[in-house]
């Protein structure tokens, strides 16, 4: 993450915080990232200096009328300086913020198959259980781990796929062997 992306999601993170609205934002940022995510083409237009500021900030008003006016003042300063390409890295630095003040941990679960609601119910049940915090589940299939369940989270993983085992007793026989 840059710093700058740093600075403006913390300054945005610090000023919801003093207003009481950092759940708002957290939720006005995420349809921010959804319409980023969808038209890349938004960031593209924030950021080209072949529209003058005004026109930059008329986009801001019209595409985002329905935010909370500071989050709108927000983007528009992020236009102002030129720094709208941080956009996204600042709404992570605000949700890594958020969810850090929330007792949120971000996991990511790769199974073989894709997980039923009840199986990932169950699995958020688990990890809020042993963790204390609340999980955010996003999952991924890797026809490739061939069953169970790898979980990722804030730089840790724990394997209990087919594969990982498969792998783990691998390695132990070419210890033996060699």
């Amino acid at each position: 993450m840059t710093a700058a992306a740093a600075v403006y999601g913390d300054a945005l993170y610090d000023l919801a915080l003093e207003e009481n609205t950092a759940e708002l934002y957290y939720e006005q940022l995420g349809v921010l990232r959804a319409q980023i995510s969808e038209s890349p083409d938004l960031l593209k237009l924030l950021s080209t200096r072949a529209l003058s500021l005004g026109e930059r900030k008329a986009v801001v008003d019209r595409c985002f009328s329905a935010f909370a006016p500071y989050l709108r003042n927000w983007l528009k300063i992020l236009c102002e300086k030129n720094l709208a390409h941080h956009l996204p890295e600042s709404i992570r630095q605000y949700e890594l913020r958020y969810f850090e003040d929330h007792g949120i941990v971000e996991v990511t679960a790769v199974t073989a198959v894709a997980m039923t609601e009840q199986q990932k119910s169950a699995l958020v049940k688990t990890l809020a259980e042993k963790t204390g915090k609340q999980p955010r589940i996003t999952c991924k299939v890797d026809p490739a781990v061939l069953g169970g369940v790898r979980l990722e989270w804030s730089g840790q993983e724990l394997d209990g796929t087919v594969r990982g085992k498969l792998d783990r007793i691998e390695s132990e026989l070419k210890t033996l062997i060699l």
